[in-house]
């Protein structure tokens, strides 16, 4: 089973180094820093204490991926516009996607004026 995680940060490397130790073949979408961390110690998730790791593919373009069997979209919900069009090489006639995506801005309540 080919899964693609798009947007690898915290919610979306929960999900793939978790799958990726059930045995799922995974890869992540991802950019910056993030990236370059993941390409090279792979990735890794800190839990309880302990540090568990998954040797995942990592890219900036899903066009090295091809076709997934499931694609579980992980970003903010601001970055959506500026990225679905890249997925499309992800996508095939069977392909699933989840969407585990967070509807407010991290910058939302900055200089808000109300109470938060």
């Amino acid at each position: 089973m080919k899964i693609c995680i798009f947007g690898a940060g915290a919610i979306g490397g929960l999900m793939g180094v978790q799958l990726a130790r059930a045995g799922a073949d995974v890869s992540f979408v991802a950019r910056g820093p993030h990236l370059a961390a993941m390409r090279e110690h792979g990735a890794r998730l800190i839990m309880d204490g302990e540090t568990f790791s998954a040797p995942v593919r990592c890219t900036s373009d899903p066009r090295e991926l091809g076709v997934q069997d499931f694609v579980i979209v992980t970003l903010k919900a601001h970055s959506l516009p500026g990225v679905v069009d890249t997925m499309q090489p992800l996508l095939g006639k069977h392909t699933a996607i989840v969407t585990g995506v967070n509807g407010i801005p991290y910058w939302y309540f900055y200089r808000h004026g109300g109470k938060f």
